[in-house]
């Protein structure tokens, strides 16, 4: 279903600038060289005998990690396992795990140890995978080097053989919003844009023969469709007004009915729908109207007027919601203010949960990644925040058994993690934020990674986090803010980051955030990197820019410098939310003096620090321009600036040898102007990074060209 969050996925960030961070682990320990830096970037930063690398590298008296560097093959390689998925029978077991180096879905029947391979990509690798209701076919979506051009292929598991096909071959367009569906397990619907780039109708394919037939055309404006489950029929549309970017939820009553407007979210309320009830007089719906954050509601299907409220949390949005598949009652709610709290309508799924938090490591939070159709077997995720993610198979037929599955990156387990602490910062308006701590010593200072989240309209969590960890090892603290205009603390603090990037309270609340680090005794004043992606790329910049006294260096990956290029340049079927960002970001378009205060290209000049940039050459939201565009400007003016472009990559770098080659580029960057430990680097296997810093600008070809 399109719209409905569910407790049995995991949380992800797919908001319109979020980097997606993919890591993993599936590499044997090996001893590796450590090399250690002087601090460069100023005199008292070197005289100062307790920061000195050397120093650090020898004692670590407090030290959170291993004393041994943890390699980046194991914090960022491929997974062992990943995204076990049981099929909708029970039985066969899917996964994603490395076939020669490339990620891949494999399957297994489930009591027996036949595992096989399924799909043959060489490449890119495959990082979502679901099942069909029919048992058998697998799907995945894949797109071509990051350009977010995702097409659905769908493979035979029950049949060697098999080849892939994809169901929706047509060159240049997306697929998504993929709705499967128990009463018909031969059909899915498909949303795809290709009768027109900038919106997606909804396609009928029917699994046997991969024939696609319009179900849905979108008449304008539909950025989601929703299904009733009884009939299979759209009879949900999430429409966006351009004009006014109020969000409207539209129904009809059949296939062959009129859409009616059901109820309306001016631009400020958050709101969305879940799900029909069973009898067809109620819907459940997600909204912030009358209230401060979005509360699980009941509307009245015809009138759209609030029934009931459900479950409400005054300090966070709604997070997760589990339904009875065929009741439609609500079976539990989640909120995450810091950590996941459940509140559950059901007692005997809440005994559920009791006995797999009993069974979890301590610590962990317990999440379900998969359940059988008749729900006797549950795939369960054990998540944590100092070590791999572990997967269990809870047999309810068996009177509730708790059995290992697998470790997601059991190299992992070789070597000491820091604890991830939630902590509260008050930013210098009052606002309370939440944030995220990784800590290399847990008794003195050392120095400092801020790491900005993308969207900026998503949102830090806590868990296990390659980047942190790596950090930590390393010898810097780690703090992550979910700085005002992040999502999922109800609307206020949401709009509270209308138009205040760059230079207002967004960047505000992370110079904040660097000023309560240092008086807690966490880091050092002057050795502060700010790093970050997508919009944590922005931030970096504009902080190096902004406010250059902070920082002894940023890294800014897949970043935008000039937010008018920016929106000049999005992908099509984002036009809908054009105004909507202008609206949150502020209005570009019509103001070139506001775009020239917020944009970090015009501000070049004010840069004090060494930059390091990363960038993929195919990214769909902040194209190769925005990384040239500064990069290319700071060297005509000697500012120091590092610039590495992959050709074969997009928002973010998805294959491995890519993520270790610039992190390994990172690691000595860091060391070099905060003075932590670095493993030795030689560019990996594969990697396909790019300098286009070393030809003259008026040489320089982008890397599709070069490539």
């Amino acid at each position: 279903r399109a719209c409905r969050r569910d407790l049995c996925a995991e949380p992800a960030d797919a908001m319109l600038l979020h980097l997606p961070l993919i890591v993993g682990c599936a590499w044997t320990h090996r001893t590796l060289p450590i090399r250690t830096h002087a601090v460069s970037r100023s005199a008292t930063a070197v005289a100062d005998g307790a920061s000195n690398a050397a120093t650090r590298a020898a004692v670590r008296m407090a030290a959170t990690t291993s004393d041994a560097i943890i390699p980046k093959s194991v914090l960022f390689g491929n997974p062992e396992y990943a995204s076990p998925i049981i099929s909708p029978d029970g039985k066969l077991l899917a996964y994603l795990r490395p076939d020669e180096g490339v990620l891949n879905v494999w399957c297994r029947t489930v009591g027996a140890s036949d595992d096989r391979v399924i799909t043959k990509d060489r490449y890119r690798g495959i990082r979502q995978a679901f099942w069909a209701e029919d048992s058998k076919t697998l799907l995945y979506m894949q797109d071509d080097g990051g350009d977010e051009n995702f097409h659905l292929w769908g493979i035979d598991a029950t049949t060697p053989s098999s080849a892939a096909r994809d169901l929706t071959p047509f060159p240049g367009a997306k697929a998504q919003n993929v709705v499967t569906n128990k009463r018909f397990p031969d059909q899915l619907l498909v949303g795809i844009n290709k009768r027109d780039p900038t919106q997606f109708d909804m396609y009928r394919c029917t699994l046997a023969t991969g024939e696609l037939t319009l179900d849905t055309e979108n008449p304008g404006g539909v950025l989601g469709w929703g299904t009733e489950d009884e009939s299979f029929e759209v009879r949900e549309a999430i429409v966006m007004n351009p004009a006014d970017s109020s969000t409207t939820v539209r129904v009809r009553d059949s296939a062959g009915d009129e859409w009616r407007d059901l109820v309306t979210f001016p631009y400020g309320e958050e709101g969305n729908m879940v799900e029909f009830a069973r009898d067809g007089k109620s819907v459940l719906a997600l909204s912030t109207l009358g209230r401060e954050t979005q509360a699980l509601v009941r509307l009245d299907a015809t009138t759209g007027a609030e029934l009931e409220t459900i479950a409400y949390d005054p300090k966070s949005n709604t997070a997760g919601i589990l339904l009875d598949d065929d009741t439609k009652e609500v079976r539990a709610v989640s909120f995450n203010y810091a950590r996941t709290e459940r509140r559950f309508f059901d007692k005997e799924l809440e005994a559920d949960f009791r006995a797999l938090e009993a069974a979890a490591p301590g610590g962990a939070e317990v999440s379900i990644a998969s359940r059988t159709r008749d729900e006797q077997t549950w795939i369960v995720a054990f998540r944590r925040d100092d070590g791999p993610t572990e997967y269990a198979v809870y047999d309810k037929e068996a009177g509730g058994t708790v059995s290992p599955l697998f470790v997601s990156q059991p190299a992992l387990l070789e070597y000491k993690f820091a604890k991830m602490e939630d902590v509260r910062i008050t930013a210098r308006d009052g606002l309370e934020l939440v944030a995220y701590l990784t800590r290399a010593d847990s008794d003195a200072p050392t120095p400092l990674v801020l790491l900005v989240h993308g969207g900026p309209w998503a949102r830090d969590g806590w868990g296990f986090n390659a980047m942190s960890q790596w950090m930590a090892n390393r010898g810097y603290a780690v703090l992550q803010v979910n700085y005002r205009g992040s999502s999922g603390y109800g609307k206020s603090f949401l709009h509270k980051g209308d138009k205040q990037w760059g230079v207002g309270d967004m960047q505000h609340d992370l110079s904040d955030a660097v000023a309560w680090a240092v008086k807690e005794g966490i880091a050092h004043e002057d050795r502060v990197c700010i790093f970050g992606g997508s919009y944590g790329g922005y931030a970096t910049l504009a902080g190096m820019t902004f406010t250059p006294e902070l920082y002894a260096c940023g890294v800014d990956i897949v970043g935008p410098s000039n937010i008018k290029t920016l929106l000049d340049s999005i992908p099509p079927y984002w036009g809908p939310l054009r105004n909507d960002m202008l609206l949150k970001i502020g209005d570009v378009d019509n103001d070139a003096d506001f775009n020239q205060k917020i944009s970090p290209l015009f501000h070049v000049d004010k840069i004090r620090a060494p930059l390091l940039i990363g960038q993929g050459a195919n990214d769909p939201r902040v194209k190769q321009a925005e990384a040239d565009q500064i990069a290319f400007s700071m060297a005509a003016k000697r500012i120091p600036v590092e610039y590495v472009l992959y050709p074969d990559e997009g928002h973010g770098f998805a294959r491995p040898a890519n993520r270790i080659d610039f992190n390994g580029r990172t690691e000595e960057f860091l060391a070099k102007h905060l003075g932590g430990r670095a493993e030795a680097f030689e560019p990996p296997e594969g990697a396909t990074a790019t300098f286009p810093l070393e030809t003259r600008s008026f040489e320089y070809e982008p890397a599709q060209v070069v490539y």
